[in-house]
């Protein structure tokens, strides 16, 4: 019995109490021993009635509830009749305020790329990476008024966001074009910054190869918010209408387990797919598991020979049946990416989105991965960026840069911490790297400190070398460029080079420079300003807005906006990221 239940049952025997206490001491005692009585056994009928109603409404509830791993969701029944409302009590009811729902956000613990002695560690190697997704998933934060935890942004996300104009290659015969840029550093003028820029062909969507698509759609409980499956609804209904009678979608859904909503369908069939998707709706727990792997089985089913395989998962990544382990996960994921199937992760929702899963399976499945916050960012990841995610024109890019200690003191790569590799890794064609698509560009900066500088950030060792002696043959080069990639197919590595000389230095940065700098600034303002220097945010923000430039869909003037949030924020905070 409840506790409601129980308190007029107490007021009720104590009520009886006090009216017996104040009889006639006259009154026969048989008679207030009958009395007695009599008001037990009606508050025991009282007590039998309040548990049969407490019964029948607990039955009621459990008849029109369906518990899931993260909802209570109704079902389409009609309700059983409430109960009679209890009596009015003298006494005060105690009120329960309901439970704040628990934030469980993941992301991956990380570390900025620390600085290095030229002397000691010249050589700096890295993967490339295409992904947008940290961008736009604290563009979501910033816009709802929530402090971004450190963690979830990641620097080189943040500056391959936008378009900076790269030239593109003069023919077909290298799939992309690799350019650098180096100028004084818009924070320090003891600083030097080194922009490397590569930017792939282009293909008309008419020429694109057939793509089979398998849409893997999580349709659990946690999916049953406006910014989770009907915003996936919304995001897929921008792509559908671009596909072609080549191509074969199909779709994939889970929940408690996976089931097969579309079977392999030629892609101008628009009308059928989207019936289909708009028949989806969310409920259950999470078997994501099990939805990769028929998602897979339909790949393969419908695998189009030479043309583009690619599973594209939507969902906020909280897998919690079946398959869970996030190694197991990627393994699975890593074995299909050898049978010629990519995958690509859409993020969606808030308050327990997974991104750490969400970009490491983008990562081991030769994909990419975007969060999608808004039905323009669908557009633009779906629609204006689709010939790259579908057409891969080089595999397994690796950048290395190696540092002349005659010119240079210190570096710091900016971002990509979890796409450092070893130094043996970038000859090694084994180790997989980041893939390049049509169209797609890539940003990398360096922070430089040049030997001439007095801002020197570390000490040289009591007992190595500190001095270097100049190469006369290389003397003018502040660094050396090495690109490896592979063509599609072919599993020998292609490599490209250039030396980046002390010449190139300008003192004022082009206006694409200052704007990277500026988002760099802002990315390590976000985790706390720990490395650019001191730069403040007027600096900061007067730089992207004199860099601003050719801005035609608004997404420079809106990262100003949000730069202008994230300042109001750190004066009421501080700081504006969440502490590590």
């Amino acid at each position: 019995m409840n506790r409601t239940a129980l308190v007029p049952l107490l007021l009720c025997a104590a009520v009886a109490a006090a009216l017996g206490g104040c009889r006639s001491t006259s009154e026969p005692m048989e008679q207030a021993t009958g009395r007695a009585r009599a008001e037990r056994e009606y508050a025991a009928r009282q007590q039998a009635k309040t548990a049969s109603a407490d019964a029948a409404a607990a039955q009621a509830t459990l008849d029109r509830i369906e518990v899931t791993g993260h909802r209570l969701k109704r079902a389409a029944i009609a309700p059983a009749p409430a109960s009679p409302p209890p009596a009015p009590m003298a006494l005060a009811s105690y009120a329960y305020a309901p439970s704040q729902p628990v934030n469980t956000e993941k992301y991956a613990q990380r570390t900025d790329n620390p600085v290095q002695r030229a002397a000691e560690q010249p050589v700096s190697t890295f993967s490339i990476d295409v992904d947008t997704g940290s961008y736009a998933n604290v563009r979501r934060m910033l816009n709802d008024g929530i402090q971004p935890p450190s963690d979830a942004i990641r620097a080189e996300e943040f500056i391959n966001y936008f378009d900076y104009g790269h030239p593109a290659p003069a023919s077909r015969e290298t799939p992309f074009r690799v350019t650098t840029e180096l100028a004084t550093a818009p924070w320090n003028p003891q600083r030097q910054v080194l922009m490397i820029g590569i930017k792939g062909y282009d293909v008309p969507k008419a020429n694109l190869a057939p793509a089979n698509l398998v849409f893997l759609i999580d349709t659990s409980g946690s999916m049953d918010e406006p910014d989770k499956l009907p915003l996936v609804k919304q995001a897929l209904h921008q792509l559908v209408p671009q596909l072609r009678a080549q191509d074969r979608v199909s779709i994939v859904v889970y929940a408690g387990s996976a089931g097969l909503v579309l079977p392999p369908t030629p892609g101008d069939r628009h009308g059928e797919i989207l019936a289909a998707l708009d028949r989806l709706d969310a409920g259950g727990s999470t078997n994501g598991g099990e939805g990769i792997a028929l998602a897979y089985a339909m790949a393969k089913q419908a695998f189009i020979e030479g043309g583009a395989n690619r599973v594209i998962l939507a969902t906020d990544g909280d897998f919690n049946v079946g398959t869970v382990d996030q190694n197991a996960l990627e393994t699975m994921v890593a074995q299909q990416r050898r049978s010629g199937i990519a995958l690509t992760t859409l993020g969606f929702g808030a308050g327990n989105y997974n991104d750490e899963l969400s970009e490491r399976l983008a990562d081991v499945g030769d994909g990419n991965h975007a969060y999608i916050d808004s039905v323009r960012e669908a557009r633009k990841v779906l629609v204006q960026q689709m010939g790259g995610t579908l057409l891969t024109i080089a595999r397994d890019v690796k950048i290395q840069v190696e540092f002349n200690p005659a010119q240079v003191a210190e570096y710091r790569l900016i971002g990509y911490e979890n796409r450092m590799l070893q130094r043996e890794d970038f000859a090694n064609d084994k180790v997989d790297a980041g893939d390049i698509g049509a169209g797609h560009q890539v940003t990398a900066l360096y922070e430089i400190t040049p030997v001439a500088s007095t801002d020197k950030r570390i000490e040289p060792l009591r007992y190595g070398a500190n001095t270097v002696k100049p190469d006369l043959a290389v003397g003018n080069e502040i660094a050396h460029l090495r690109l490896r990639y592979k063509l599609p197919g072919q599993d020998a590595s292609k490599l490209i080079q250039t030396p980046i000389l002390a010449s190139q230095l300008t003192r004022t940065p082009g206006e694409s420079l200052r704007f990277a700098s500026a988002v760099a600034g802002f990315a390590d303002a976000l985790r706390g300003g720990e490395r650019m220097d001191g730069w403040k945010w007027d600096a900061m923000i007067a730089t992207a807005r004199g860099a601003r430039g050719d801005d035609p869909r608004g997404e420079r003037a809106e990262m100003i906006q949000l730069m202008d949030a994230a300042r109001q924020q750190s004066g009421t905070y501080g700081r504006v990221g969440v502490g590590r």
